[in-house]
């Protein structure tokens, strides 16, 4: 997968796609790219935290059943550890928004729901990027 970290022709900030799916991954990113959007990939929720200290994504589209730490644990760790209140993260999850808790929905800034819209992807990307 090509990632933003090492094209030094593009010094826009990415989106960040956090999921453990690589397929997932690849779809978003694919789209994303197509739309002419610098994309990262994180295939967990360590790895995404590590890449997120070292460069400042635009957004992060955030998974949230992974393995190790769940993407409510990484939202909770960008906002309060990281200090990054104003990060945009959208969820992007099969989970119903009924069973995401007033908490958990504290630390991000929407849900996007699996099988993804791509109309409805695209709107929230461009009101946060």
């Amino acid at each position: 997968m090509k990632s933003w970290l090492f094209d030094s022709q593009d010094n826009r900030s990415p989106i960040l796609i956090v999921d453990d799916i690589p397929d997932n991954c690849f779809m978003l990113q694919t789209f994303l790219e197509s739309e002419g959007y610098v994309v990262d990939i994180a295939e967990s929720g360590i790895e995404a935290i590590a890449k997120i200290e070292v460069n400042l994504p635009t957004l992060v589209l955030l998974d949230v059943m992974m393995p190790g730490m769940n993407g409510y644990e990484v939202a909770e760790n960008i906002r309060q550890k990281l200090h990054l209140p104003n990060l945009p993260i959208l969820l992007v999850t099969g989970i119903d928004s009924s069973e995401i808790s007033a908490a958990e929905q504290a630390n991000v800034n929407g849900v996007i729901h699996k099988p993804v819209d791509f109309d409805q992807l695209l709107g929230k990307v461009q009101s946060f990027v």
